[in-house]
């Protein structure tokens, strides 16, 4: 058996039997926990009530934070030469074409997102062996190829953020870091739900969301309580 920490033991035990918390009350205790050595993220997991066999009902999609992730955000933009000052005045850490894709084809991945546009994805394809295996591949489905290369290059830098549902039919879904103030995380948490509902495949009878849990890097699982889901 996995041995516990004593901070983790001690978060476990404010937890009562089988009783759940609402997204107040589960951010409440999170922040009142012993603090960790580190700024722990803030995650929201769901078991989803779908089934992962059937193509109609993937769950996939973006969610805009208002308060950001806490993280900064790397972001190359893969784009000809006339949309590179957009690119730039947006907001890229790395901007061009030519430049970049032999530079990926050769091994250079330091950058966390990488988007660019329809035009260039004759280009960008042959990067997919590369950047396909670790998700860093531009996708039309999670909005990273797209005309509007400014708008996506500012909501990335502020706070957008992937969903995927996994083999299993689970969610996980980062809202921000410890350090931010309560009602930061509860807006966080309120933007996500409300895009991972508005994701929800017509295909989907019945409770979209069966349980909820809100957790630390460092923490026991929360279970939620939520309404109207």
């Amino acid at each position: 058996m996995k041995k516990r920490s004593k901070r983790y033991q001690e978060n476990s035990r404010k937890l009562t039997g089988d009783k759940t918390y609402t997204p107040v009350e589960a951010l409440g205790l999170l922040k009142e926990a012993p603090a960790a050595k580190f700024d722990e993220t803030v995650e929201i997991s769901l078991r989803l009530g779908v089934d992962p066999k059937k193509s109609d009902q993937m769950v996939r999609g973006t969610a805009i934070l208002p308060h950001g992730t806490g993280k900064s955000i790397r972001v190359l933009a893969l784009v000809a030469d006339n949309r590179m000052d957009e690119a730039r005045e947006a907001g890229a850490d790395f901007v061009g074409a030519q430049e970049y894709i032999p530079k990926i084809a050769g091994g250079w991945l330091d950058f966390d997102v990488a988007v660019t546009t329809p035009d260039m994805l004759r280009e960008v394809a042959k990067l997919g062996k590369t950047l396909g295996p670790r998700g860093l591949m531009p996708s039309p489905k999670n909005g990273t190829v797209t005309t509007d290369i400014g708008r996506t290059i500012k909501e990335l830098k502020s706070g957008r953020v992937e969903f995927r549902m996994d083999k299993n039919g689970n969610v996980h879904l980062v809202i921000g870091k410890i350090s931010f103030e309560p009602a930061s995380l509860l807006e966080n948490f309120n933007a996500a739900m409300d895009a991972l509902l508005a994701s929800r495949p017509a295909a989907v009878k019945g409770a979209f969301i069966k349980k909820a849990y809100l957790s630390t890097t460092m923490s026991a699982s929360l279970p939620l309580v939520l309404e109207n889901k």
